[in-house]
């Protein structure tokens, strides 16, 4: 057995996360946060009820007195009116304590399991969840070549800890400044031009692992192409929103296509502006009317592009984004709407989604599936064998299988939006990005620190 297969010799447990198989499950329905909110809903409606029922005591106690004065009897009397009222107010007196006590109860467990996370992030911010993860993923890194999702997301986090070091250096050291503005100005947005190829009748499959599949033929046509899909979910049309992963330019990044590396720093720091005004276009040539349900499926990049375009309230004006489907991508800090719903596939063995520094947020509407299935060595590993788009459709597989009460209520919303599946059109476009000032990432020059001093 090789070491790729000995990375995972046991299940990997996420805080907060169910497990199922190979798959550990955060968020959705049955996410315990989501469960800790409906725990709070419910600690304040019997908080609520105990306050109707004191208000019902207190109103007992008032008509016990009136009884006795009128009848000029103890409230002990064994009189059959006065004792009948004396003992619904006892009852109800016994079911408000009850209620409080349990409210309180229900409290004290969530200050303790928030207390746990409180101690949790603590140590996470120091460094030492991500030491002790490095060490526990070493099987990982040895055989992949690469760190894990866990050692991303924890290392990541701790460099931003360090963000006012790095701001000083910048400040001092003039060379190293202008050099990253001269790196950011080269990957600027720029307007993208879409050009339609061909509009084709397919079969789609509606799962995730068939979305999965649609996308994995996109990235096969090649550099800057996405693909609109109409489907016809019983007399209502609604469109799919393919966008491929990175498409490696290397030296040449911030040239014409626009989902090469540059293509990532349009996603994270520019919210995918001028990837959304291309899809809008593309919704609009397809046939796609104001108002129609659109779902946005997005592999690495792709998927920042996807849930950018959900979040997006130009994106929102004309389309009623309903679902996104990521595959190995870094959405923590991007936050939509509560009625869209989002399933993200990660791999434990995968870097890239923990490079935004954070775990996607544990709401409701977002479910978060971290796969711990052996990974395959060999052949060319690009990012990593763990993110590979293949073992993502494996993954999106056993997310169909499974029986997981978060999975089955964002997979039924999908189906609910695009029906059983069948045939559909598919729209295919080619994106091309406008020229810039330069389309090579050349190397700093060593003069510009001279040219900043003065020339001293």
């Amino acid at each position: 057995m090789d070491l790729a297969e000995e990375a995972y010799p046991e299940p990997v447990r996420l805080t907060g996360a169910s497990r199922d198989g190979h798959l550990s499950i955060r968020g959705g329905s049955s996410g315990i946060g989501v469960q800790l909110e409906e725990l709070t809903a419910g600690a304040e409606k019997l908080e609520a009820l105990a306050g109707d029922l004191a208000a019902v005591e207190q109103e007992a106690g008032r008509i016990l007195d009136q009884l006795c004065w009128a009848d000029r009897q103890p409230p002990w009397s064994a009189s059959g009116h006065i004792a009948a009222v004396r003992d619904g107010q006892w009852r109800v007196q016994a079911s408000r304590a009850e209620l409080q006590r349990i409210s309180c109860q229900v409290r004290a467990c969530m200050r303790d399991y928030q207390d746990a996370e409180w101690r949790a992030n603590v140590g996470r911010s120091l460094g030492i969840a991500a030491m002790t993860e490095t060490g526990l993923s070493w099987g990982t890194m040895a055989a992949t070549g690469v760190p894990d999702r866990r050692v991303t997301e924890n290392v990541i986090a701790m460099m931003q800890l360090a963000a006012p070091q790095v701001q000083a250096v910048n400040e001092h050291a003039p060379l190293i400044r202008d050099a990253l503005m001269a790196l950011v100005a080269t990957f600027i947005p720029r307007q993208i031009t879409l050009r339609k190829q061909e509009t084709v009748q397919v079969d789609l499959d509606t799962s995730p692992a068939g979305l999965l599949a649609r996308l994995q033929e996109v990235e096969a046509r090649g550099a800057g192409a996405i693909e609109v899909l109409e489907v016809d979910n019983g007399g209502e049309k609604a469109y799919v929103v393919i966008v491929p992963g990175t498409q490696a330019a290397g030296k040449d990044a911030g040239g014409d296509n626009p989902f090469d590396e540059a293509g990532i720093v349009e996603s994270m720091l520019y919210n995918s502006r001028e990837v959304n005004e291309a899809v809008r276009a593309a919704l609009d040539e397809a046939g796609a009317e104001k108002g129609a349900s659109v779902v946005a499926v997005g592999y690495s990049q792709g998927g920042i592009h996807a849930m950018n375009m959900a979040a997006d309230p130009r994106v929102l004006k004309q389309y009623d984004v309903k679902y996104v489907l990521t595959a190995g991508s870094p959405v923590a800090g991007i936050q939509t709407r509560e009625d869209v719903e989002s399933l993200h596939l990660e791999h434990q063995a995968d870097w890239v989604p923990g490079s935004d520094g954070a775990a996607n947020p544990e709401t409701r509407n977002r479910v978060t599936v971290s796969v711990d299935t052996p990974i395959e060595s060999g052949g060319d590993k690009g990012l990593g064998p763990g993110h590979r788009l293949g073992g993502y459709q494996d993954a999106a597989r056993l997310v169909a299988a499974s029986d997981d009460p978060s999975l089955v209520h964002s997979t039924a919303v999908l189906g609910g939006v695009l029906g059983a599946g069948g045939a559909a059109t598919a729209t295919r476009y080619s994106l091309t990005r406008a020229k810039g000032p330069s389309t090579t990432l050349a190397p700093p020059d060593p003069r510009a620190h001279e040219r900043h001093l003065g020339g001293r």
